[in-house]
């Protein structure tokens, strides 16, 4: 595109694609660099699924592979439509609560569900383990009171809905209440003169504000539960619930079935590459992370009961299995927990990969999002940003399982390759959630500040120190904190690459669980969980910081 002239005092106009190109210096390594990392990303998925396929084609047909895929795929969806419609209920009622409801602590307790998306649900399903499993605390307490435990059946289709509702719906109020925050103001003040009722204002001014998020957020929720593998592989309770990611680990780590593990594969890749799509044509979902500063508005005493009610029910429902692993966990076991070599290996090898991953995960993400800021054309802003989005389609245990073919393919020690392979995977989970962060405001300075910085001649290095870091700092910090926590938390790739001398702590847990030793799976759950909460807040805080003292 030519650029159009400007006469000397004439408004400053940018062009339909909202890029600035008419006054944006052009910036060829940024552009450079953003495509390489696309087509790099890009090339490395292609080679994963062709060894998959691959596999697929070479690997014999043995009687184990009779797996009933249809009963797998139903159990799948089941399990993840019904998390996506009661996850968006839940989220509904919470955002509607937190938004009316001012309180002492209130910011303490949106950052509580604010920190949902990065508790690893390994850590979650443990929890709900410890306060209704069969020697939970509600089962203690009935003993103690009533003489028999109730008996509440934690494994199966409700405790895997349960756990998902925990972190799934916590999530969807954030995402909500963010909508909800940004009504504006001129429309609460016309519904209080109008005298709107609860259901009235619900019905007039925050349904409108809320639906279109709605089906997105649903479509990611479901992807979410579609794809989950540590809250199944614990609370799943047996074939008859088992989904495709478990299905998929199990063919290939107990029953050495490439074929089967193949074919489940691409089922599963086929099925969130249709969501995704779907997901793409709806609305986008906004930013959830920041404080929360929503309207004043007085409901009648009636409906600020049930707005309690329903706030009390959910911090109850997300904080006690959180509090039941820091007690369970930092109690006697932790002692004997850290007299144990293998802990200590596995706590060293988490934080290196997950400081790794995150480091990755940043510098991949930042030189997209920088690469397509500066890109004036929508066809090669889409070509540099999609790439991005490539763990969306190809879930954790498929990633793993294509770059474990790959491996052997590739004739390379799978042992040997672990490390790379592990922080590589680690990274590409992180990096969608990365991307999303910091690609609007990458995008919103190169719209805004595009004419002060052609007149003040910056190069690319100081506009990046001088402008654009000190306003996406603090994102940043909020990228390595995400991408260190998922890290932390992944079960789905090192679940494949696991060996006996190469852990990590959700590998460990799982372990200590599998020999009936629940005080060390405790104790590292609350380390797990310290470590998530720590990052999450220390981190963006630190960036912050360093953000603020260059601006």
């Amino acid at each position: 595109m030519s650029a159009t002239r400007r006469k000397p005092g004439a408004p400053f106009r940018f062009n339909r694609n909202g890029s600035g190109s008419i006054v944006l210096p052009p910036r060829p390594l940024r552009l450079a660099g953003g495509a390489g990392i696309a087509l790099a990303i890009a090339a490395l998925v292609v080679l994963i699924l062709w060894s998959i396929a691959a596999a697929a084609s070479v690997e014999p047909e043995t009687a184990r592979t009779a797996i009933d895929i249809p009963h797998l795929l139903a159990m799948t969806s089941i399990q993840a439509g019904l998390t996506a419609v009661l996850s968006i209920t839940v989220g509904t009622a919470l955002a509607w609560a937190l938004n009316r409801l001012r309180f002492p602590g209130r910011d303490l307790v949106v950052g509580l569900f604010a920190s949902a998306i990065v508790t690893p649900g390994i850590v979650v399903a443990f929890g709900l383990l410890a306060v209704w499993g069969r020697s939970g605390w509600v089962n203690a307490l009935a003993q103690a009171v009533f003489g028999a435990p109730l008996d509440i059946p934690v494994f199966g289709l409700g405790g895997i809905l349960a756990a998902h509702l925990i972190l799934d719906g916590a999530f969807a109020a954030r995402i909500l209440l963010t909508r909800l925050d940004a009504i504006p103001a001129a429309r609460i003040k016309t519904g209080q003169s109008l005298a709107l009722s609860a259901w009235q204002r619900f019905a007039v001014i925050d349904w409108p504000a809320i639906r279109g998020t709605i089906p997105g957020l649903a479509a990611i929720i479901f992807l979410l539960a579609f794809t989950s593998f540590p809250v199944v592989l614990l609370l799943g309770g047996g074939p008859a619930n088992q989904t495709l990611e478990v299905a998929i680990y199990t063919a290939v780590r107990l029953d050495f079935d490439l074929y089967g593990a193949v074919i489940l594969a691409l089922v599963q890749i086929g099925v969130c590459a249709t969501v995704v799509l779907a997901a793409a044509a709806l609305a986008p979902i906004p930013p959830s992370l920041g404080p929360s500063r929503g309207q004043r508005w007085s409901d009648a005493p009636p409906a600020r009961l049930v707005q309690r009610l329903v706030l009390f029910l959910c911090v109850l429902g997300f904080a006690l299995p959180l509090a039941a692993i820091l007690l369970d966990g930092l109690g006697g076991g932790l002692a004997a927990l850290l007299q144990r070599p293998a802990f200590w290996r596995a706590a060293g090898t988490s934080l290196v990969i997950a400081t790794l991953s995150a480091a990755l995960a940043l510098l991949l993400a930042l030189i997209l999002c920088l690469g397509r800021a500066a890109t004036p054309g929508l066809a090669l802003r889409t070509g540099i940003g999609v790439p991005a989005y490539a763990y969306l389609a190809v879930p954790a245990v498929v990633l793993a399982l294509g770059f474990f073919l790959l491996v052997r393919r590739l004739g390379l020690d799978p042992a040997a390759a672990a490390p790379m392979v592990v922080v590589l995977a680690n990274a590409l989970l992180a990096l969608p959630f990365a991307v999303a962060t910091l690609g609007p405001p990458l995008d919103a300075i190169a719209r805004s500040r595009a004419r002060l910085i052609r007149s003040l001649g910056l190069s690319g290095t100081r506009q990046f120190t001088h402008i654009e870091w000190p306003l996406i700092g603090r994102d940043a910090g909020v990228v390595l904190a995400l991408a260190f926590c998922f890290s932390l938390g992944d079960l789905g790739v090192i679940a494949l690459f696991g060996t006996q001398d190469f852990a990590t702590l959700p590998l460990l847990m799982v372990r200590a669980l599998g020999a009936y030793r629940t005080n060390d799976a405790a104790a590292i759950a609350a380390l797990m969980l310290c470590l998530t909460i720590a990052a999450f807040v220390i981190i963006p805080r630190l960036f912050g910081s360093a953000a603020d003292a260059r601006a």
